[in-house]
């Protein structure tokens, strides 16, 4: 820290105010009628030094709309900065003074949950539709797919399109996409793009073009009742899983929709649980749930499940 800088905090912080300020703002942001309400001080007092504050790069200033918003940058302060403020604030803390802005500011911070609840409480019957418009129908579920490995290689086999690939290619290490349509690999090099970390292989189900025990997870979603023989299929996915890598299966249950096979050309109607089970156990899958999906409402097809399995030893 240089001279000037030096002797600017020691004057900056030489204010008991000012002192009082950062404390509150160390423990939260807060807008200026906050930080009113919590030092029980004018606005043009709280925006004065404020000021003095953010020039000297004690506080840190952040815009949301129309307001802003102010906190103590105490971790990014330089060493030097950092001992003499923790100096002040030992003193500060300890005052009458601050004790009452504490508890000034935990009422305000009650005031913004209870503002919260208020929101909820008349938004509930309304809240799912209001969150679809603000953030769309898959904002959630894509977020869910942080939870997968860094450092994993997926295989979203029967990969159409690329949708899948695409959303999955952010969160892990790489995803093969395989899918035997020519057409809807030249969809999904469009949709990939630039992304670096995307392989997309051209090959059935029942001869996978990748190597085995190459992938870490496989995902097998709305293509098994695409496939003539569904447990070479699974078969084929566990050579390609790691020994205990994760194979997930989205598909139909069982329905009377016939016409697929026509309009689709579906092979299987459906699969029901203790069907797939078997065959996932005949190819030596483990730890094996299924979970049947809800239903959207505004979904026209048959209900969906989820069956999730480990790879075991081969043979």
């Amino acid at each position: 820290m240089t001279a000037p800088a030096v002797f600017g905090r020691l004057s900056a912080l030489a204010d008991p105010i000012r002192g009082r300020l950062l404390l509150a703002l160390e423990r939260q942001e807060l807008s200026v009628r906050e930080i009113q309400a919590a030092l029980r001080l004018p606005q043009s007092t709280v925006s004065r030094h404020l000021k003095v504050l953010a020039d000297l790069g004690l506080v840190v200033t952040r815009s949301e709309g129309t307001s802003n918003w102010y906190r103590m940058a105490a971790r990014d302060l330089q060493p030097s900065a950092r001992r003499l403020w923790l100096a002040v604030r030992d003193e500060v803390g300890g005052s009458p003074e601050a004790r009452r802005d504490g508890e000034r500011l935990q009422r305000v911070l009650a005031e913004r949950h209870a503002a919260s609840q208020r929101f909820f409480a008349t938004a509930a019957g309304r809240w799912d539709r209001l969150r679809s418009e603000l953030f769309g129908e898959r904002a959630a579920l894509v977020g869910l797919l942080g939870l997968l490995d860094e450092q994993w290689t997926v295989g979203d086999l029967g990969c159409g399109t690329g949708q899948l690939t695409a959303t999955l290619a952010p969160f892990v290490r790489r995803v093969v996409g395989v899918d035997e349509s020519a057409a809807m690999l030249r969809n999904a090099r469009q949709r990939a793009g630039e992304l670096a970390n995307v392989e997309l292989r051209s090959g059935t189900l029942e001869a996978l073009p990748v190597r085995t025990h190459e992938l870490d997870a496989a995902l097998l979603v709305l293509v098994l009742h695409h496939a003539a023989e569904p447990g070479r299929v699974l078969a084929e996915a566990h050579r390609a899983l790691k020994r205990g890598g994760r194979l997930l299966v989205v598909d139909m249950l069982p329905h009377e929709h016939a016409e697929y096979r026509e309009q689709m050309g579906h092979q299987w109607l459906g699969f029901g649980e203790p069907e797939l089970r078997g065959r996932l156990a005949e190819a030596r899958f483990e730890a094996i749930r299924f979970i049947a999906i809800p239903a959207d409402p505004a979904a026209t097809g048959p209900p969906l499940f989820a069956m999730a399995a480990r790879a075991g030893n081969s043979r």
